[in-house]
């Protein structure tokens, strides 16, 4: 978000990577969105140099140690350059050159304003509304900001409480008369959808099939939902009161309507993608093994942290601490680890 507002507001000419497009190097990255005589690579890494192009690149955290190598030897060698990259938390060593800001969870109070902000956009039949909702926040916040409880715990409950879209799914709870489960929202927000799906429709809903579909649509590296094979599934999740997916409508050549629907974050992909690895069949178990470098499976094992049974939890982290020392990327075993000890 913060780059999104440098973009918007800068007067200079800049140019937005996903890091994930830096797999062959920045520069030829940056030579892919350029014609005719810019694309050329002695003038383009002139400009660079000069600090005449500022660059931002984001989601270092979604690529691999190989391309995270590529773009730091990128920065340390155009050192003059402006260049500003972002990531989750991250263990890696930034560039020598680099200055590194940390963005801080959000203090208590702004937490709750937050929550109490969301009022007006919760369901019209939400069955907690206005003073009591506003004391129902209250009484959450002084439960779960608890200063008893072991600091680690606390520092990863206040990271969650910053997620603004985790706070979202918090507040629609709130209002419901439910108590969040902040290592488990995800799973509770669609045991919420689900039980009204069955409602709706007179069926429960399809997680298995469902979740599969999802898999094999990340191994494509499509975005859009398979709504022509799950359409139901796709009203519901996109339901106001969950807002899981989010539609995108336009007019194609012939002038007919179409429609695709989308995860609103990667955190809701990962809970139906987290599905296909649980369960104590040999695929799953395959799967556990074999996605272990793929990083765009990387949020599903922080998610398997929580929601295996510990004996399992536990043996995965030994797994993925052993690819760690044989791969020298440890990308995820830290935070699988750090994940772990809260339970």
């Amino acid at each position: 978000m913060f780059l999104r507002h440098l973009l918007q507001n800068s007067q200079r000419i800049v140019v937005y990577l996903p890091a994930q497009k830096c797999h062959k190097g920045v520069i030829e990255a940056i030579q892919d969105k350029l014609h005719g005589q810019a694309q050329d690579a002695g003038f383009l890494k002139n400009l660079i140099y000069s600090g005449a192009i500022d660059i931002c690149i984001d989601g270092l955290n979604e690529v691999t140690a190989e391309t995270r190598a590529k773009i730091c030897q990128f920065v340390e060698s155009y050192f003059r350059g402006n260049i500003i990259m972002t990531t989750q938390p991250l263990e890696w060593t930034p560039p020598s050159t680099a200055k590194t800001y940390y963005l801080q969870p959000l203090e208590k109070q702004q937490i709750q304003e937050f929550l109490i902000s969301r009022q007006p956009r919760l369901p019209k039949e939400a069955k907690i509304q206005g003073a009591d909702y506003a004391q129902a926040c209250t009484n959450y916040l002084t439960e779960v900001l608890n200063h008893q409880q072991a600091k680690e715990e606390l520092d990863a409950v206040r990271r969650i409480l910053s997620n603004p879209m985790d706070l979202t799914v918090v507040a629609l709870m709130l209002s419901q008369g439910k108590h969040p489960n902040l290592f488990r929202l995800q799973e509770q927000q669609y045991n919420l959808m689900a039980a009204e799906y069955q409602q709706e429709w007179k069926q429960e809903f399809p997680l298995k099939r469902f979740s599969a579909a999802i898999y094999q649509m990340r191994l494509e590296d499509k975005q859009a939902l398979p709504a022509d094979e799950f359409h139901q599934v796709a009203m519901s999740l996109e339901d106001e009161k969950y807002k899981m997916v989010v539609s995108r409508q336009w007019q194609d050549e012939k002038g007919e309507a179409k429609k695709e629907w989308y995860f609103r974050h990667d955190k809701i992909m990962d809970f139906f993608l987290v599905q296909n690895f649980l369960g104590e069949t040999d695929a799953a178990e395959g799967l556990l093994v074999d996605r272990m470098g793929d990083t765009r499976f990387r949020g599903v094992y922080f998610l398997l942290a929580t929601l295996l049974p510990l004996d399992a939890a536990k043996e995965l982290r030994e797994d993925l601490i052993q690819y760690a020392a044989d791969t020298k990327d440890n990308t995820v075993s830290n935070t699988f680890v750090q994940l772990l000890r809260t339970r």
